[in-house]
């Protein structure tokens, strides 16, 4: 059996801490420092007297205070947060900007509840208007992305058993 493979790591209170090897994660399960809560189907570590089953989400026995990371808010962030998709049309072809949804001239900021990603077209197209001013829609509403799930944005998650964790947050 490979000690190939990504481990969801959860804090003491089940919230998504980091994406470990299956190799740091059976230690921290050998040094009593974490347990596993999921394994990969069929999944068995052997050593000479030792079998740990591989470990697909394991949990630390202990809370680790993590100190809140900030994703900064730039240009290149809100179109990773928008997976590089126009908001109002849904394209992802041609060179992407950023667009304010409520525009600054009537008091809109800097946010991330504000910012989304538009094609040239649909900027356009938007102009210095609301997006009810010019008739057009948002596919989704704008947020500021969970740091945990900005990371994995984009990254297949390995193992289905790993989504109750990550869609909590």
């Amino acid at each position: 059996m490979s000690v190939k493979g990504r481990v969801l790591v959860l804090n003491g209170n089940y919230e998504p801490l980091n994406v470990s090897t299956v190799k740091r994660a059976v230690t921290l399960v050998y040094l009593g420092k974490a347990e596993i809560v999921h394994r990969y189907d069929g999944g068995v570590l052997r050593a000479e007297r030792l079998a740990i089953p591989r470990p697909s989400v394991i949990k630390l026995r202990y809370y680790i205070k993590v100190k809140r990371r900030e994703i900064p808010l730039t240009k290149k962030n809100i179109l990773k947060r928008d997976n590089y998709t126009c908001q109002y049309c849904g394209t992802t072809e041609g060179p992407m900007t950023v667009d304010h949804v409520i525009p600054k001239k009537y008091g809109g900021k800097d946010t991330w509840e504000n910012l989304v990603c538009a094609c040239f077209k649909c900027n356009n197209k938007k102009g210095d208007r609301t997006p009810e001013q010019a008739g057009m829609k948002l596919l989704r509403k704008p947020r500021k992305p969970h740091y945990f799930l900005f990371i994995l944005n984009g990254e297949k998650i390995p193992d289905e058993k790993w989504k109750p964790y990550l869609f909590m947050v």
